[in-house]
């Protein structure tokens, strides 16, 4: 039977910075915090743990003093910084480069009182704490047409996204307020979905037709990992979904002749690799 891990599977570029950042860090320091989960993979989180990663909640960082806490890519709001300065922490800043960029532009919209600054994303989202907290909490946090209704067609309004949102929802949303407003009221989107990442749904899905089963890698609260994999389900009903090699389960091959193993953009290569070793046991 034929085993392919998919080759564009894995960490993004920002997920990479962020554990290669901690790494470096641990190596030279042997223990540093990391204000909530560095990646949502159990698996790599606990790796990081046993070099001497300490995740903290945002009450255990608010109490820490003189130490070192990195940021994960997702991003942060103002006041997570401002408690460094004030506690004396020093922060190694994990940031994503894309999701930096498009919190300065949502604090330059700030300026701006009378426009409405619409946030397509989860709300919740770490990323999207952090983009809601560049405008003091103003921005409005939408997911769907039914959510944008309640928007105010009558002044202006300005659409960003969550860097790791699906494009077609995001075009869905841009056609709703599109029809609906109202001159002289403006309507201004600006695409700042990452590519890298949106690009893996048709990635994934030409990998998932190609095989027998698919396996799908991911730690269970990541919200890409959820996203990717009904994808992957669409296109191929044998598609499984697990966050360890363990949770594979033989009976899932029978009369398989190739399965494809990928996963979201914060799981490990190594952990793909060792439920490939995990499916040529079975």
């Amino acid at each position: 039977m034929k085993i392919e891990i998919d080759d564009r599977s894995g960490f993004c570029h920002g997920v990479t910075t962020a554990i290669r950042k901690a790494e470096k860090e641990l190596a030279e320091r042997g223990t540093l915090y990391c204000l909530g989960d560095i990646v949502h993979n159990g698996s790599e989180v606990e790796r990081l743990r046993t070099l001497g990663l300490r995740t903290v909640d945002r009450e255990d960082y608010s109490r820490l003093r003189d130490t070192s806490v990195l940021l994960r890519a997702h991003g942060e709001p103002p006041e997570t910084y401002e408690t460094a300065r004030r506690n004396g922490i020093t922060l190694i800043d994990a940031t994503c480069p894309v999701v930096l960029q498009l919190q300065k532009r949502i604090r330059a919209l700030t300026s701006e009182p009378d426009t409405q600054i619409v946030i397509y994303g989860k709300p919740g989202h770490a990323e999207v704490v952090g983009l809601v907290g560049q405008t003091a909490g103003r921005a409005l946090v939408i997911q769907t047409e039914e959510e944008a209704a309640a928007l105010d067609f009558t002044r202006n309004i300005c659409l960003f996204s969550q860097t790791t949102m699906p494009l077609d929802g995001f075009h869905r949303i841009i056609a709703f307020i599109t029809a609906r407003i109202q001159a002289p009221a403006r309507f201004e989107y600006f695409d700042t979905i990452c590519r890298q990442v949106a690009n893996r749904l048709p990635n994934i899905r030409n990998f998932a037709v190609r095989h027998d089963v698919v396996i799908f890698v991911s730690g269970l609260k990541s919200s890409n990992g959820k996203m990717l994999y009904a994808a992957c389900r669409q296109v191929n009903p044998r598609t499984h979904m697990v966050d360890t090699p363990e949770a594979i389960h033989a009976d899932w091959f029978q009369g398989a002749e190739s399965v494809g193993i990928c996963g979201a953009t914060s799981t490990p290569k190594w952990l793909m690799e060792e439920c490939r070793n995990r499916i040529a046991q079975l």
